[in-house]
């Protein structure tokens, strides 16, 4: 009876300095110039155990921005599965023994990887190559190019995102038919002088550049990246305003696309022309048919089927490098697994749902989208705590953990939106104990940058 006593003694001796410097370390940040008008949610919890470590404003809902990625990706590890995996199929129809009479079709799933660059097996070259190459081997010279509309993935973005973040590269929406992550780059040159105007040198792909209009000028040397990509709402001409340094010659900003099937369709038409097959037409419909022939006239010829990467591989890319399009299409997929409808509302409520099953309550995720971007979205840091607590009870957590990015020397999830910065994630302190651990920081003054390290400087009594 002696041994357990003694560890549980000196568990408690430990806990309590931990406690007390956390204590100290939050009060030394409030008492902090910056944040005066701020607020901050801490939670940490001792993973051994189970137990509450310290906790200040925890049950408060502060706005998580990118940290709210993990709800997501559990919650798809486990509705989903880490094998999961989208698949696109596209097809030529045509009348029988005609090959010339028919139509490309695209019959797509949301799947938020297709042309990416960042598997080899989805690079858009490779894909539109394979397509060319099968028509040539079916005889097919001639072809019209539609897009067969998804009726249970919508393509709309999340209510609540805004303006100034929906037409750049972070803010493209998640459509039923993704191309290249629905985003391009716009290259620009800025003048020698302060003020002088800055011109778009080029556009890649080529494809996209009758998107863009530009009204920018040059800034001091050393200023960054200060451009907004606009996107009228109803049109996919966006105009990028703002400014760049001076003497830049090739100042690279990335913008979304709104359409991405016209790009991808240009792109197929460019590697068709060079294959000598003839592009009739191309446009989106949303019910493909040839009008006044009997079914059994028609014939189809599958040129792809195109299985995405499994799940837990975009998981890693959707957590390492923040992608916000992946969350959102999760979320739809989710939705559409389940409920048979891909929409972000229906999505958001399963995700509400399947957390209060497992010990979070709904009214501690106010919620609107999968990603985190807008900036309506409230979360505790006791609820992210919970989630992390959670993953490490699941067969797939080492997939999660992998795909967590290190700041501070610590495994954690970062969130980075207009007067909020969050982390959340896990560490291992020196001494062999371990912890989850939420920080989230509201309506803070002056530089980012100053208070991450202060996060930091916090965070580092776990060490």
């Amino acid at each position: 009876m002696f041994f357990p006593l003694l560890l549980l003694a000196i568990g408690n001796a430990y806990t309590q300095p931990l406690a007390k410097k956390l204590a100290i370390a939050v009060q030394q940040l409030e008492a902090d110039s910056q944040m005066h008008h701020a607020i901050v949610g801490l939670s940490v919890y001792d993973d051994k155990t189970g137990k509450l470590i310290y906790e200040h404003n925890a049950g408060l809902g502060l706005a998580p921005a990118s940290t709210q990625k993990l709800f997501t990706s559990c919650a798809a590890f486990d509705l989903l599965g880490k094998d999961y995996k989208y698949t696109t199929e596209i097809e030529y129809n045509y009348v029988r023994n005609n090959t010339a009479m028919g139509y490309l079709l695209i019959k797509s799933s949301g799947d938020p990887s297709f042309g990416s660059q960042r598997f080899v097996s989805t690079k858009p070259d490779l894909l539109l190559s394979n397509i060319t190459m099968n028509l040539l081997q079916n005889g097919i010279r001639t072809v019209s190019l539609k897009y067969e509309g998804i009726d249970h993935i919508d393509d709309n973005i999340p209510n609540g995102w805004i303006w100034e973040d929906i037409g750049n590269y972070y803010g493209a929406g998640a459509h039923g038919f993704n191309w290249m992550e629905n985003q391009y780059d716009i290259i620009l040159q800025s003048g020698t002088k302060i003020g002088d105007t800055v011109s778009i040198a080029d556009v890649k792909p080529p494809e996209a550049k009758e998107l863009i209009a530009g009204h920018l000028v040059s800034a001091e040397k050393g200023s960054g990246d200060n451009t907004i990509v606009y996107l009228p709402y109803g049109d996919d001409v966006a105009l990028i305003t703002g400014t760049i340094p001076v003497n830049e010659t090739a100042f690279t900003v990335s913008a979304a696309v709104s359409y991405p099937f016209k790009i991808f369709s240009r792109q197929m038409a460019g590697k068709l022309k060079k294959a000598n097959i003839r592009i009739e037409d191309m446009y989106i419909r949303h019910q493909v048919a040839f009008p006044l022939i009997p079914d059994s006239m028609i014939q189809s010829v599958v040129l792809l089927k195109h299985i995405s990467p499994p799940f837990d591989s975009l998981n890693y890319w959707f957590l390492k490098k923040s992608i916000n399009l992946y969350g959102e299409a999760f979320i739809k997929t989710m939705a559409f697994e389940k409920l048979g409808f891909g929409s972000t509302e229906k999505g958001v409520a399963l995700l509400k749902d399947f957390w209060s099953q497992h010990g979070i309550e709904k009214s501690a995720l106010h919620i609107c989208d999968g990603s985190g971007l807008s900036p309506q979205n409230r979360i505790t840091a006791n609820a992210l705590v919970k989630v992390l607590q959670y993953a490490k009870t699941r067969p797939w957590f080492s997939s999660f953990y992998y795909a967590l990015p290190e700041y501070n020397g610590m495994k954690m999830k970062s969130g980075s939106i207009g007067g909020a910065r969050a982390y959340a994630g896990y560490h291992a302190s020196g001494n062999g104990n371990e912890y989850s651990f939420a920080i989230i920081v509201n309506n803070y003054d002056g530089a980012s940058s100053a208070v991450v390290k202060k996060m930091y400087r916090l965070l580092d009594n776990l060490k």
